[in-house]
């Protein structure tokens, strides 16, 4: 996310030190972020995952030591929301038909992989999202997700197989 540092810088100050002005020009700016990342892991529960997000990041900013260090935080702390959301309202998925998937100039297409991904379980959803839609690397998911490396790539070669298959058929 672009943001100016400093404006960043004085935005966290501000809400640290009570400023509700601040403060809500801050969650102003994180929101959209906060909704980039907990929509795909979340899916439909999203914005529930987002609302928790930005209400953590409200009451936790006292904890932040470094502004600079804001989006990360607030990566972290929307991926660990937005799994936990998911976790809670996961139902079981109901089989995909394979002749609906649309052609690739087809406009349903985002619709049919959101579908896909919905199949897919949140930890899964996860990994996918944080290595192939958000292009961390290995050891920053696992250490934001509390899991090996090792485990990272064990859960990304399932999602991504999962996901091709379900696409194939």
């Amino acid at each position: 996310m672009r943001a100016d540092p400093e404006r960043v810088a004085v935005l966290v100050r501000g809400a640290q030190r009570g400023d509700s002005m601040a403060m809500q020009e801050l969650l102003d700016l994180l929101a959209p972020y906060v909704g980039r990342l907990c929509g795909p892991i979340a899916l439909e529960d999203g914005p529930d995952a987002a609302q928790e997000t930005l209400i953590a990041v409200f009451r936790g900013i006292s904890r932040l030591r470094e502004p600079a260090a804001l989006f990360g935080w607030v990566r972290a702390i929307a991926i660990r929301e937005a799994v936990r959301t998911a976790r809670r309202s996961a139902a079981p998925a109901e089989p995909l038909d394979l002749d609906t998937v649309p052609r690739t100039d087809d406009p349903q297409l985002a619709a049919d992989i959101h579908d896909l991904l919905d199949r897919l379980s949140p930890e899964h959803r996860a990994v996918l999202v944080l290595r192939d839609v958000e292009g961390l690397d290995e050891r920053t998911v696992s250490e934001m997700l509390h899991v090996s490396a090792g485990t990272v790539k064990s859960r990304l070669h399932r999602a991504r197989k999962s996901f091709r298959k379900a696409w194939q058929g």
